[in-house]
């Protein structure tokens, strides 16, 4: 049998909300299969697997990944950083004079 594990079991919290969906009948059956031969029920299951997705997506979205020549061009900028444009140095002037630095 394979082992289950549903990541929301290391949460200390109480099941104080509630989700309902509605499915197609063929799905909810797979659902129910895939729980029983995992010997767990299906909100275990239904939970585990939404939730494991769910940290996947937040974790994709959290991260930038660069190419190799992005990462060469960001490293060669921070090395040999070019002067600021007048752009910059109007803007930087204007922060200036917006913030107060509590001093």
């Amino acid at each position: 049998m394979l082992t289950f594990r549903n990541p929301a079991d290391a949460i200390d919290e109480p099941k104080t909300t509630r989700m309902e969906q509605r499915t197609k009948p063929h799905v909810k059956e797979q659902i129910q299969q895939a729980a029983a031969l995992l010997g767990v029920d299906e909100t275990s299951f239904v939970t585990g697997a939404a939730l494991e997705r769910a940290q996947a997506t937040i974790a994709e979205h959290e991260r930038t990944v660069l190419s190799a020549d992005d990462r060469d061009a960001i490293l060669a900028a921070l090395d040999a950083p070019p002067e600021p444009t007048d752009a910059l140095r109007q803007a930087m002037a204007l922060h200036r004079a917006r913030v107060d630095r509590g001093g």
